[in-house]
């Protein structure tokens, strides 16, 4: 008699703990689709408009000859607090992707220098992606000399 009380003591308490394992998982998942889908436009599409607060700052020359370093600075006049701050820095060469930079909240401030060389000339562009809206871009026309 004594050994089916304690069956029954203990599959009480391993089916909650397994509904109280299951929970979580089930909370986690997505309504409806990937986290992409729950974006809505406004925060995946890239502002090019100008907020100085968010617009990233391009210092670089405007001709460089082919092959040779060069730096690219940009900056972003953000405050890096540890609830809002600026993820990461990208630099493109048109829409090549050259260089990226993921900064730490609070210990990192906003601003990078690139060291880059090209082959050709074109359009620079910088991205910075703050944690709390769509990244923001800005350009910059870079020519190359033989």
């Amino acid at each position: 008699m004594r050994e089916s009380r304690c069956r029954r003591t203990l599959a009480v308490p391993s089916a909650v703990a397994a509904l109280w394992l299951a929970v979580p998982l089930l909370a986690a998942a997505p309504a409806g689709g990937g986290q992409e889908e729950q974006f809505t436009p406004e925060f995946r599409e890239v502002r090019s408009s100008f907020d100085p607060k968010h617009t990233p700052r391009i210092t670089a020359p405007d001709s460089v000859k082919r092959g040779q370093w060069f730096e690219v600075t940009v900056g972003v006049d953000h405050p890096s607090l540890a609830e809002h701050f600026v993820r990461s820095i990208a630099l493109y060469k048109d829409s090549a992707e050259i260089a990226r930079i993921y900064l730490h909240p609070v210990f990192s401030a906003p601003k990078v220098t690139f060291t880059i060389a090209l082959d050709e000339g074109g359009m620079l562009r910088a991205l910075s992606e703050p944690t709390h809206s769509a990244a923001w871009e800005a350009s910059k026309k870079i020519s190359v000399v033989p």
